[in-house]
């Protein structure tokens, strides 16, 4: 993959998550305290966060092959 297929791999994710927190924001049991524990949302927003994180980890990884080669 190309940098740039990773960056728009984790703007889509972004948006998805984007999408994720409107929802969860209007979830009752978000209202409560612990209720992100128990939220099958929260979790899907946790997944995709580590997602993004494994993305731009692998641009940085290619980011630094390409200064090594300069």
């Amino acid at each position: 993959m190309s940098i740039e297929d990773l960056e728009n791999e984790v703007e889509k994710i972004q948006d998805e998550r984007e999408k994720l927190e409107e929802i969860c924001d209007t979830l009752p049991q978000c209202q409560e305290d612990d209720g992100c524990k128990s939220c099958k949302t929260y979790k899907q927003i946790a997944e995709l966060d580590e997602k993004i994180e494994a993305l731009e980890e692998k641009i940085e990884v290619i980011l630094g092959e390409d200064e090594e080669n300069d």
